[in-house]
């Protein structure tokens, strides 16, 4: 005997909300058909999945392993629905997109514009948030695609490549560096940086990104630098670009910006002056990424397309 998808929405919903009155009132059944479902699931499986001791909820490791499984055979279930919907009318109907901060606000709109003239009868749900949590996300079968920037770990999913967006240098204008046409990655390493907080990858890409050979022959780079506590940042972490440029305007330090931010009007002219990192490898590549095996695969290459369309 098999578990349902029923079953299995049960345990997800119980994971999610932490009480069988709560999970049962949003799968709209009664409690007691919920416990049911539960215990039958657990007889199926034949060990426990749920600790209900104390008056609390808690998944035993079984059930955490077996959450995980369920919501991968979810997702696999809805996307079958949704390929059914919409065969042969691409991008009609509801598309569940994520995208990390430093690319939404720049990259989004000219193209969110397009794509309601191109797809009148797509229904489009942003979600905008941290890499980690909209890859996380997209396992789970919470979104089709999400909009990332790489180096990224893509262990069971596929990509498409949409562009590359140089890394540069962001100082005060009065700045020493900034009477340079280019700043070399190295030049950056005494320097009070104001990077993002972590969570953000732009941080990690920006930080990998600058990197020079060593006198000793050695690679270095700024990552190495941001990781000891008597330098880089002073203990200064910006929670947004905006917040980031503004600082770096009010001569607290130097940063790292992604093209497409500077491009959009970002830097303050006046205030911050920008240049070319002087490396060959300062860039972050953006990318649409989905599910190995997604129904949504041709919708997100479709996107990825448009995308780069609009960024060229």
């Amino acid at each position: 005997m098999l578990p349902t998808l029923r079953q299995l929405q049960y345990l997800k919903l119980l994971a999610e909300h932490k009480s069988f009155m709560a999970a049962a009132e949003a799968a709209y059944v009664s409690q007691p058909a919920l416990s049911s479902g539960i215990a039958e699931l657990e007889k199926i499986l034949g060990a426990r999945l749920v600790d209900r001791s104390r008056g609390q909820v808690i998944l035993t490791p079984v059930g955490e392993e077996t959450l995980k499984r369920a919501e991968e055979i979810l997702a696999r279930a809805e996307d079958l629905v949704e390929a059914a919907h919409g065969a042969g009318r691409p991008l009609s109907g509801r598309f569940r997109l994520g995208v990390i901060p430093t690319i939404a606000p720049f990259l989004l709109p000219r193209a969110l514009l397009r794509l309601r003239q191109t797809y009148p009868d797509l229904r489009l749900f942003l979600r905008e948030d941290q890499t980690a949590r909209l890859i996380g996300a997209l396992r789970s079968g919470a979104l089709d695609a999400a909009v990332i920037a790489l180096p990224w770990d893509l262990n069971g999913l596929d990509h498409a490549f949409v562009m590359r967006d140089e890394i540069l240098a962001a100082t005060p204008s009065g700045h020493p560096l900034a009477q340079a046409d280019s700043i070399a990655p190295e030049a950056l390493k005494n320097e009070e940086m104001i990077l993002l907080e972590d969570g953000h990858c732009l941080r990690d890409h920006a930080l990998a990104a600058c990197s020079w050979t060593a006198p000793g022959g050695t690679q270095e780079s700024l990552a190495t630098y941001a990781a000891r506590p008597d330098s880089l940042g002073g203990g200064f972490a910006a929670t947004s670009l905006n917040t980031l440029v503004q600082m770096v305007g009010s001569g607290l330090g130097v940063s790292l910006l992604p093209a497409m931010a500077v491009e959009a009007g970002l830097a303050r002219e006046g205030e911050v002056c920008v240049r070319p990192l002087a490396s060959d490898h300062a860039f972050r590549d953006i990318a649409v990424v989905w599910r190995a095996g997604s129904s949504h695969a041709a919708e997100a290459r479709l996107l990825a397309d448009q995308f780069k369309a609009d960024a060229a």
